[in-house]
C-alpha cells in the first residue's frame, strides 16, 4: 500500500481580467477563474487539487486581489517555484501575484475579515477604447454632492437586504458593516472604493446602481436611505454592470 501524500497548505494571491471569464466559481464548461487554476495545478502536481477562493466574483468581474488556498503534495518546490509554474500554465488574463505556505489552519474564505472593492465610471462624451470591458459609461453627468451623499448613507452597520439579489440559498443574516466609502473624481473617471466586513450577493453593484440612479436625479436621497431603514420596500433597482467592479483585496 502506498503511503498517504502530504500535504502543505499555498496561500495564492490573484489578479486577473474577468472579462472572458463566467465569474470565480467552478462551473461544468470550465471557463471560470477557479476551473482555470485548479487545471494548472493539475498539470504540476499530476493530481486533482481543489483552490478555496475567499470569495465569488461574477462574471466579467476583474480582481487584483482576489485569495485563495490550495494544498499542494510536499515536494522540493518552493512557493516561487509553484508561482512561476502556475504562471506559466495559465492564460495570460489570470497571474498569480503572491505565493507562500501558511499554516493548515490558515482558509482563505473563513479567516478574511473584510474585503475592499473598486468601482469605475466613465462620464466621458466618448468612451475610450480602453475602458471597454474597465468601466460602466454613464451617458449622464453625476451631481457630485449627491453622488457622495448617497455613498456616505451605506457607511456604517445595516440590513442590506434591499442592495442584494438572490442567489438560490438566502444568506444566515444580510446585515453587514461598511467601514469607509471613498469617492474619487476627475473630468473622465469616477471611482467608488467599498471596504467592508462582508458584501451580499451583487451588493457592491446594487449599491452603485443606486448611488448613480440619484446622483442622475432618478431617486431621491431619501428614496435610498428609506431602502436601508425598510428593506422590504425595494422600490426600483438598478444592478451596475459587472466591468467596472474590481476586487482589490482580502483583509486577514
Amino acid at each position: 500500500m502506498a503511503p498517504p501524500k502530504i500535504f502543505r497548505r499555498l496561500k495564492l494571491v490573484i489578479s486577473y481580467d474577468g472579462s472572458s471569464f463566467s465569474g470565480w466559481q467552478s462551473q461544468a464548461k470550465g471557463e471560470t477563474i477557479q476551473d482555470r487554476i485548479e487545471i494548472a495545478l493539475a498539470s504540476i502536481a499530476g493530481m486533482k487539487i481543489r483552490a478555496h477562493g475567499a470569495g465569488r466574483t461574477d462574471a466579467g468581474v476583474h480582481a487584483l486581489g482576489q485569495c485563495a488556498h490550495v494544498d499542494v503534495p510536499v515536494r522540493k518546490l518552493s512557493a516561487a517555484t509553484w508561482q512561476n509554474a502556475l504562471n506559466a500554465s495559465l492564460p495570460a488574463q489570470i497571474r498569480i501575484m503572491g505565493c507562500r505556505f501558511v499554516p493548515k489552519s490558515f482558509h482563505a474564505r473563513f479567516a478574511a475579515r473584510g474585503k475592499v472593492y473598486r468601482y469605475r465610471i466613465v462620464t466621458t462624451s466618448v468612451l475610450s477604447p480602453f475602458e471597454t470591458g474597465r468601466a460602466w459609461y454613464v451617458r449622464s453627468d453625476l451631481d457630485d454632492k449627491l453622488l457622495r451623499d448617497c455613498a456616505a448613507s451605506f457607511v456604517g452597520r445595516h440590513d442590506f437586504a434591499g442592495f442584494a439579489a438572490n442567489r438560490g440559498q438566502p444568506p444566515e443574516t444580510t446585515t453587514r458593516t461598511i467601514r469607509s466609502i471613498t469617492v474619487r473624481r476627475t473630468a473622465a473617471i469616477t471611482t467608488i472604493e467599498f471596504d467592508g466586513d462582508g458584501f451580499l450577493y451583487k451588493m457592491v453593484r446594487l449599491m452603485v446602481g443606486a448611488v448613480v440612479r440619484c446622483a442622475t436625479g432618478k431617486d431621491r436621497l431619501t428614496e435610498v436611505q428609506q431602502r436601508l431603514r425598510k428593506p422590504d420596500r425595494i422600490g426600483a433597482r438598478l444592478v451596475a454592470p459587472a466591468c467596472g467592479l474590481t476586487l482589490v483585496r482580502v483583509r486577514y
